[in-house]
């Protein structure tokens, strides 16, 4: 890279900076100049096309037969388990106590579940129709409502695509509600605390305000919602999704907000598939509003409802980006601008390219 010369004017999309994400309190190292570089690391695989539409081995297919010998019913909707491998149960015992500082155990306890979306396992949330969509995200609050009754927090996530650890094909999400705010919720909490403080208004609501403003970061967006890559941002194409109105828990939205949220999701998510034409892999997760259980009669007037959407693929369907290194052991950086990324989602089509395949056909 050649040095800047003296006077030069600064060009994000040319020259490294850092940017401060405020609910995270950290920042990311810019640096978009480096796309130019020949890559020559490791290629993945494609994701798989021909999933067949229902596969008695598949243990989310209804019908099929789980680990443990459960058989699911012939769902035609959403269906929802307890996860049988759960990585928190309700009846855990207290951790042994230690008197040093450096060897702190606390307990942890929770639910895990798993929600199928859909009874195909050839389709997903972009190729399901709206009413579809809309019968996953009134599940979701449904659930945030039961297991918020007593646990502190929930959290709705998707892992979709095996390159994100997702070991059955098939349309689904899982959710887990816990004992304690896990890191993640913590820091979310404390720093919308002391924006709120600060500036009196919560931190995602004038985040949201100033992008519908700007509009260089919008992806899609509608009366009730918006979608950006966020400022910060530091996975290559990922965004936020934020309601513009203030919205503290899932269970707060109106019916018509929910409608418009199915429409902003199918959106999103076809955009993503268009971008390189497969399905494309992500981890969603939702920070479903303020924290639940002994805070629910608190007041969580700082927080604000929105969504995560953490894709990997950086170049192409092929090309990943990984956190390593730098990363690892510095902090986080990213190879193309906030900015730059938006721009290319926002610029796709929003007719899904298996649905042109099919009309070709």
């Amino acid at each position: 890279m050649e040095r800047a010369a003296a006077g030069e004017k600064f060009c994000p999309s040319e020259h490294q900076h850092l940017r401060r994400n405020p609910l995270r309190d950290d920042w990311v190292l810019v640096s978009a100049h480096r796309m130019r570089r020949p890559w020559q690391g490791q290629l993945e695989k494609p994701p798989q096309e021909d999933v067949p539409r229902c596969d008695p081995a598949n243990p989310l297919c209804p019908g099929a037969r789980r680990a443990h010998g459960e058989v699911n019913p012939k769902y035609e909707s959403t269906f929802v388990f307890d996860n049988d491998f759960p990585a928190l149960q309700p009846d855990a015992p207290e951790p042994d106590a230690d008197d040093h500082p450096l060897f702190r155990a606390a307990s942890a306890r929770g639910m895990c579940k798993v929600m199928c979306f859909h009874p195909w396992s050839d389709l997903t949330l972009p190729l399901m129709s709206l009413a579809e969509i809309r019968a996953v995200i009134d599940k979701w609050t449904e659930i945030a409502v039961e297991l918020g009754a007593s646990y502190p927090w929930v959290q709705i996530f998707e892992n979709k695509g095996a390159m994100m650890g997702c070991s059955n094909p098939h349309p689904h999400c899982q959710i887990w509600a816990s004992n304690f705010l896990p890191n993640e919720a913590s820091l979310e909490d404390r720093t919308q605390q002391k924006h709120h403080r600060e500036r009196g208004v919560p931190m995602l609501l004038e985040y949201a305000q100033l992008e519908a403003e700007r509009k260089e970061r919008i992806v899609v967006e509608n009366a009730d919602w918006l979608v950006v890559v966020p400022y910060w941002a530091v996975w290559p194409f990922q965004t936020l999704l934020l309601p513009r109105r203030h919205v503290c828990r899932l269970q707060d939205l109106r019916n018509g907000e929910k409608d418009s949220l199915a429409s902003i999701m199918q959106r999103l998510l076809t955009k993503y598939d268009n971008l390189f034409q497969i399905s494309f892999p992500y981890s969603m997760g939702w920070h479903a509003g303020a924290p639940t259980g002994p805070y629910l009669n608190a007041d969580c007037s700082h927080w604000q409802l929105h969504a995560h959407y953490y894709p990997p693929l950086l170049r192409s369907a092929t090309v990943r980006k990984f956190m390593v290194g730098y990363e690892m052991l510095a902090q986080a950086q990213r190879d193309l601008t906030p900015e730059q990324a938006a721009e290319r989602l926002r610029n796709l089509p929003e007719e899904h390219y298996r649905l042109d395949r099919k009309e070709a056909a």
